[in-house]
């Protein structure tokens, strides 16, 4: 398969915050760029997205009715109880 070749410019600030993701993630810029990229054009992952969040929009109510949160999205710890 050939490949095509992209150039892009970007600011000095937004080149640092690719440098530092690519470094957190282990990798070079060219090759985070490449696979953030190649990610925006798999469609079944866009497709996967959007149907999480439309789960989200639909259930978050219930499951914090039903399990309550910390107010950071995790369920409480109840007292006495036990890691399984």
């Amino acid at each position: 398969m050939s490949k095509k070749q992209i150039n892009v410019r970007v600011d000095e600030a937004v080149y640092t915050g690719i440098e530092e993701r690519a470094a957190a993630a282990g990798m070079e810029v060219n090759e985070y760029a490449r696979q953030l990229l190649a990610d925006e054009a798999n469609d079944l992952r866009h497709r996967f997205l959007v149907a999480a969040d439309h789960f989200v929009g639909e259930w978050a109510d219930h499951f914090d009715d039903r399990f309550g949160t910390d107010g950071h999205g995790a369920a409480p710890t109840q007292r006495g109880s036990r890691a399984a």
